[in-house]
């Protein structure tokens, strides 16, 4: 049989009811307070694209950067350096010249790579195609240029973080594909700290970070880039780039990206 409580305890436990209850969010507020979040976020991409160059960044059509590797394993730097000529052309030509003699060359034409020896053409290994295109795919560049014109991209704010003695604006964007790329932004010149995404190993399944930070700007042909570029992995440091030369937009020959011409020439 039902016990009916009395009026005044009835009013009673009602009251405590209301207290203990948590008081419901609109979701129009949350909607709200996301959207100041992605606004944040998007001045802060905004202002780092200014400080690159803004428009005549996006018009850049390729890159040549010159320089020293420094190779790590374990954490520790193995002795010597590699000499290396390096060229970007977006979207996805990117090509590598080894040593002096600059006689091994690796292509990354698409989502095709080739390595070109004095033996002619083969094939990357594909960890090794597959490290440096997942980079690319995950690059500032693809970032800006890409995620970033997609209206389906959530762009999240997260504060103030510190690298390297640098005190920089985070921002995460994540594309519709559930892929992100967080970067931090020098809180002053609004220039690239760091970039650094995850990915899963296909063989152990577990989670990998993959890092690159950058230091040491200098401004050429207008365009402030970075002279030391660090590339880590799960926190450790695995590459270290030395920059001794930058140059942008040069005249490259017609068979520039063809791995075959330079096997032809390789061989002479």
């Amino acid at each position: 049989m039902r016990k009916i409580l009395p009026a005044a305890l009835a009013s009673a436990t009602l009251a405590v009811l209301m207290l203990v209850a948590p008081t419901p969010v609109p979701a129009q507020a949350g909607d709200q307070d996301a959207a100041r979040n992605a606004a944040q976020a998007r001045a802060a991409l905004d202002a780092m694209v200014q400080a690159l160059g803004g428009q005549l960044w996006f018009n850049i059509n390729n890159m040549e950067r010159h320089g020293h590797i420094a190779v790590f394993y374990q954490g520790n730097p193995d002795p010597g350096t590699t000499e290396f000529f390096e060229f970007h052309e977006w979207p996805d030509h990117d090509r590598t010249e080894y040593t002096s003699h600059r006689d091994v060359v690796q292509f990354y034409v698409g989502r095709q790579a080739w390595e070109v020896t004095y033996r002619g053409k083969r094939p990357l290994d594909k960890d090794i195609a597959e490290d440096y295109l997942r980079r690319r795919d995950h690059s500032i560049e693809t970032a800006v240029k890409l995620w970033m014109k997609d209206p389906n991209t959530i762009l999240l704010y997260e504060g103030q973080h510190m690298v390297e003695r640098h005190l920089g604006e985070q921002v995460t964007l994540i594309s519709p594909q559930n892929e992100s790329i967080t970067i931090l932004m020098d809180v002053q010149t609004h220039l690239p700290l760091s970039r650094s995404f995850q990915w899963r190993d296909p063989v152990y399944h577990d989670k990998n970070t993959d890092t690159e930070e950058y230091d040491d700007y200098h401004t050429i042909q207008g365009f402030p880039t970075p002279f030391t570029v660090t590339r880590l992995k799960n926190g450790d440091p695995v590459r270290q780039y030395f920059i001794d030369r930058v140059s942008f937009n040069q005249n490259l020959a017609a068979d520039f990206w063809d791995p075959d011409a330079a096997a032809r020439k390789i061989k002479k």
